[in-house]
């Protein structure tokens, strides 16, 4: 699959000393990203990143920066949000290796090394992937408790699976 957002670099360019680089997505791939992450748009998404290389592994640490809309999870308003997120990821050669049946625990480190793919690193889909993880999982407008009472489903805090359990213990007399 070819990323929405792809700015790849040739990894044999980049040596020991920092090399910064500026990276934005145009229209097209802010619209396709947008559709990918279900936001309602995407106005920005660059990304400043300083790349060098350290004992033979890519070091890319940079800050996404970003403008989106996203959408009420009650009412489906719009929610504009501005995203300004550090992130800072290690690309290793041969970083793939096969699965063993052992049980393998990751650090933190790992969870951000990805592979040198055919010499080539991919600073956009690193930038996409980061607003991704930096967006609200569930935005709220000012009117989603309003909105909430008068679909009948009370307060946030009195709606989800425990109230309708509740609800129907209430129902049914209290009875356990």
């Amino acid at each position: 699959m070819t990323p929405e957002f792809s700015r790849t670099f040739a990894a044999d360019t980049i040596d020991e000393a920092p090399r910064e680089v500026e990276i934005g997505a145009d229209a097209d791939e802010r619209r396709k990203l947008a559709g990918r992450f279900r936001l309602q748009q995407i106005d920005r998404l660059s990304a400043r990143v300083k790349l060098a290389r350290r004992a033979g592994v890519i070091h890319a640490d940079g800050q996404v920066d970003a403008a989106v809309v996203q959408s009420c999870v009650v009412t489906g308003e719009p929610m504009p949000a501005e995203v300004r997120a550090p992130f800072s990821v290690r690309f290793v050669p041969n970083a793939y290796t096969r699965p063993s049946e052992e049980e393998v625990e990751l650090s933190a480190e790992d969870c951000d090394t990805l592979p040198i793919e055919g010499n080539q690193i991919d600073l956009g889909e690193v930038a996409a992937e980061t607003l991704a993880l930096a967006l609200d999982p569930f935005p709220r407008s000012d009117r989603a408790d309003e909105a909430l009472r008068e679909a009948g489903l009370g307060e946030a805090a009195e709606a989800g699976p425990f109230a309708a359990l509740q609800a129907l213990k209430d129902k049914l007399g209290g009875k356990s």
